[in-house]
């Protein structure tokens, strides 16, 4: 699959959105990717996920683990795809953590997955997670990087389609500065600057 055919499925199931957005990151851009949207079509989004699984079908992954809520279903797929083991990250009180008995055993190969990486802040926490419990972070993969490749976790990062989203910090964001209102979208609570 080429990325045009990638990215004609994220504008035929409604991911990708235009408008005033506040990423999960902080920041504002005018676009968003709603990668939730992705997988209300099963077909599409194991197609996706298994272009995504191919790029470190040579790894030796044992477990795919990916943050809540947007890596749940897709470290679930890419897991299936690799034939590895599925377990997904979650907050409490704000801090990333593994719940409901999840364990990572020591010297496993984990690859970290998440649907839309801009800053990777979740990753960062998922993989800090990995290293801790004494396991190998062998990679990271994205549907998608909004980045354009600009982010580095230290271990090879391949995402299903990358592109160079434009995002700002609020204080230069030129939304803003036009008065458009922004929308907060994602899947973490909270508050608009200024609203």
């Amino acid at each position: 699959m080429d990325q045009q055919q990638i990215i004609g499925i994220l504008r035929e199931t409604g991911v990708m959105q235009e408008g005033h957005f506040l990423l999960t990151s902080g920041r504002h851009s005018d676009r968003y990717m709603q990668c939730a949207r992705l997988f209300e079509h099963p077909g599409h989004s194991a197609a996706l996920c298994a272009a995504l699984a191919s790029l470190f079908a040579d790894s030796s992954i044992d477990i795919v683990a990916g943050p809540a809520l947007g890596g749940i279903i897709l470290a679930y797929e890419v897991a299936r795809q690799l034939g590895a083991r599925n377990l997904f990250a979650e907050r409490v009180d704000g801090v990333m953590t593994l719940r409901r008995g999840f364990a990572i055993p020591e010297e496993s190969r984990v690859l970290v997955v998440e649907d839309v990486v801009t800053t990777g802040g979740s990753v960062r926490e998922v993989l800090a997670l990995v290293r801790a419990a004494g396991a190998q972070a062998v990679g990271v993969g994205a549907i998608v990087d909004r980045s354009g490749g600009a982010v580095d976790f230290g271990v090879p990062f391949r995402a299903a389609v990358s592109m160079d989203i434009a995002s700002w910090d609020a204080a230069d964001c030129p939304l803003c500065r036009q008065g458009i209102p922004v929308v907060k979208p994602g899947s973490r609570k909270s508050a608009a600057p200024g609203a």
